[in-house]
């Protein structure tokens, strides 16, 4: 577990917000999904983010929620971060959420500006701030406008920043603009990364630290190929390989997380099972999907060498029309 007095130099480069696979009886797959957490690990990256957005958090129960938690700190065994997704529209059930992430061994929660109910800012920094005294776990503070209907203010970020509790920022606001005004005013320590992939590489070429990604778990090597690449004042190296991942990401996008699942399921990792309301993709999007990563190639495709449906990869699927 992380102390909130720890510098967060590991929240850097792309980090996955990895699925929750589920079995054929709609349980929680945990081999399945110790598998993705091992894969991204080999990948070299710095932490993972679990039971949140991708891992479809809002149909888990509180049991599965740790199970899940569990489960990444018992595969990460130190060698990388752990951050559990802990959010509500309820800032009692938050609080609930980030405590049992702390018992449970998570390194960091991420929590998500509250959605639906429509909070004022004072209220936003009211519930966070109940969160923070809450747990010793620093936070990281989730901003998606598109999903809350309220976005997280650049006085209410400041404020919040200035907190030690405090340590990042996901910002799905895909407004790199924002980037530029708050890197200035923020603490040195305060992290800001990129919750659109789509947006991503002018995101970390602006100053932002990296992404909290989606299609970093179809593609993590490629994915860190980029970041490297940007911090290594490579910027058209950066950009062709970004470029490269934009049709995968337009398709992840498009459906998430079913359009992700199914990609993982491809590349044999886990089923494609979601559950309600999320529903499996149609045939026309799934064949979008296999293109996306037939075009990719195999080359900067980690596969396993064998999975639990018994073969290497889903080879029918990636050649149907």
């Amino acid at each position: 577990m992380t102390s909130i007095s720890t510098p967060a130099s590991w929240l850097a480069g792309y980090i996955p917000d990895i699925p929750t696979p589920f079995d054929e009886h709609g349980t929680v797959d945990l081999a399945s999904f110790s598998m993705l957490c091992e894969r991204q690990i080999a990948a070299g990256v710095s932490a993972i983010v679990v039971s949140e957005t991708s891992g479809e958090a809002s149909t888990l129960t509180t049991a599965e929620q740790e199970a899940i938690i569990r489960a990444a700190v018992k595969v990460a065994r130190g060698r990388v971060r752990v951050v559990a997704g802990a959010g509500s529209n309820s800032t009692s059930k938050a609080i609930d959420l980030a405590q049992r992430a702390e018992a449970a061994g998570a390194d960091a929660v991420l929590s998500v500006v509250p959605y639906y109910n429509k909070p004022t800012q004072a209220g936003i920094q009211a519930h966070f701030r109940a969160i923070a005294i809450s747990t010793a776990l620093p936070i990281i503070l989730h901003d998606v406008p598109s999903r809350t209907m309220r976005e997280l203010s650049d006085d209410t970020l400041l404020r919040l920043a200035n907190s030690r509790h405090f340590i990042g920022l996901k910002d799905a606001s895909g407004d790199i603009a924002r980037l530029c005004r708050l890197r200035q005013l923020l603490p040195p320590g305060f992290r800001l990364l990129s919750g659109d992939d789509a947006t991503a590489l002018p995101f970390i070429a602006n100053g932002g630290d990296g992404c909290i990604s989606m299609v970093s778990n179809v593609v993590p090597d490629l994915c860190q190929a980029v970041f490297s690449n940007c911090r290594l004042a490579r910027p058209q190296t950066a950009r062709y390989l970004h470029d490269r991942l934009l049709p995968l990401t337009a398709c992840l996008t498009k459906e998430s997380p079913a359009a992700m699942k199914y990609a993982l399921f491809l590349l044999g990792f886990m089923s494609p099972a979601t559950r309600l309301p999320i529903v499996e993709l149609s045939d026309d999007a799934k064949a979008e999907v296999a293109s996306a990563i037939a075009d990719i190639g195999d080359e900067d495709i980690a596969c396993p060498v064998e999975h639990w449906y018994g073969s290497r990869l889903h080879e029918d699927a990636l050649t149907s029309p």
